[in-house]
């Protein structure tokens, strides 16, 4: 009798234990078809994302949303810059404060002379969670495909 009620027991317990994982199964099946749909209705934003000069030059004169920010230095802008572009010197102490007071869903792209501070500004916005960043690179290679320098 008593190895009866322990079997009835040990059966009753793992068909209610595979009811409730068959449920759990079902809401999170559930849950993330409802994510999903959710995701289908908005706009994938690309994050950071290194570009050549061509696709970068492209990009600015497809799109009037985005924000061209210079990082270098202000002697160096003066020589010449993009039009349109602000400056955001990486090299001076507010810099950080500047970029953190950005929008993070702001599209921005950014550049440089060389390519190596533009890429240490991507990768600052990134650890903010900057959403769409295009790091532009230098800025001869921009000038070299077309983008309009101001003097």
């Amino acid at each position: 009798m008593r190895i009866t009620t322990l079997l009835l027991l040990a059966l009753a317990a793992t068909t209610m234990a595979a009811c409730a994982s068959a449920g759990a199964t079902a809401d999170a099946d559930a849950d993330a078809a409802a994510s999903a749909d959710a995701g289908a209705s908005t706009t994938e934003r690309p994050g950071v994302v290194r570009i050549g000069a061509p696709d970068a030059v492209s990009l600015m004169a497809d799109r009037d949303d985005l924000t061209v920010i210079d990082v270098r230095t202000p002697a160096e802008f003066a020589e010449g810059h993009l039009a349109d572009a602000e400056l955001l010197d990486i090299y001076e102490a507010a810099f950080r404060d500047e970029i953190d007071g950005l929008d993070r869903d702001g599209s921005y792209v950014l550049y440089c002379r060389t390519g190596s501070r533009s890429g240490q500004a991507a990768a600052f916005m990134q650890d903010l969670g900057f959403t769409e960043v295009y790091d532009a690179g230098g800025l001869a290679d921009l000038a070299n495909a077309g983008a309009t320098l101001v003097r």
